[in-house]
């Protein structure tokens, strides 16, 4: 499986990237899934459900199963967030697997930036990040790209994928 990141700061186009590139390689044939980290608590269950019940009862793992997709949640309980290997080796084998977030992981990433977000630049000083999506000109050692050219940044990870 290939792997390629999205990172970058809060509210600077992660999500819209990732959403966009993630429907571009579907359209060019390729199975495509994606990983997202999460720095808050984050709960895809509601309470009430059945599910959400048998969690708040103590379960350690939950697979809710429908005609349509399968969920699985497991409870931490007090041990460590697992590793990006930990989680990659949950999942199902496609040709891309797009991730969004763990900016210190080793993975090539794209930085997402947007002018008026009024964060720092992550890419001068992570060689990890192999270009930058941004809303407005930059002078940097690697390539900008317009953060909604999604066919220029898909066939720029295309091309470091060997996809």
């Amino acid at each position: 499986m290939k792997l390629y990141g999205v990172t970058g700061w809060k509210n600077n186009g992660k999500t819209g990237l990732m959403e966009r590139l993630v429907a571009a390689f579907c359209v060019r044939g390729l199975t495509v899934s994606t990983l997202k980290h999460a720095h808050h608590a984050t709960d895809v269950d509601q309470p009430g459900t059945d599910s959400h019940r048998h969690r708040s009862a103590g379960a350690s793992e939950v697979l809710l199963a429908s005609p349509r997709r399968v969920a699985i949640m497991q409870e931490l309980r007090g041990a460590p967030e697992p590793s990006l290997t930990e989680l990659l080796a949950r999942m199902r084998p496609v040709d891309l697997i797009l991730i969004e977030g763990f900016k210190r992981e080793l993975h090539p990433k794209i930085e997402a930036y947007r002018g008026a977000a009024d964060t720092p630049l992550i890419a001068p000083g992570d060689p990890t990040i192999r270009a930058v999506a941004s809303d407005c000109a930059l002078e940097l050692d690697r390539p900008v790209f317009d953060l909604d050219d999604t066919q220029v940044i898909a066939d720029f990870i295309a091309t470091e994928l060997g996809l």
